[in-house]
């Protein structure tokens, strides 16, 4: 009954879960990377929302150089 044909079919799915492990692993990396990213610009956009609402956005005229046409 463990003829040839049951052979290849274990060793087919043996090889698809090895690629679907290799796959999974593979959207794990990208999916952590980009959560890294997400709150990384989070934490961004929290501190340019606390700027803009202090008004401390604006520049100091007296530590900005002057335009090129001056």
């Amino acid at each position: 009954m463990d003829g040839p044909d049951h052979s290849e079919r274990i060793d087919a799915l043996e090889a698809r879960v090895a690629y679907q492990d290799h796959t999974i692993e593979e959207l794990n990396a990208a999916l952590t990377e980009q959560w890294k990213t997400i709150d990384l610009l989070t934490k961004k956009l929290a501190l340019l929302e606390e700027q803009v609402r202090s008004g401390s956005y604006i520049a100091d005229p007296a530590t900005e150089k002057p335009p090129p046409h001056y």
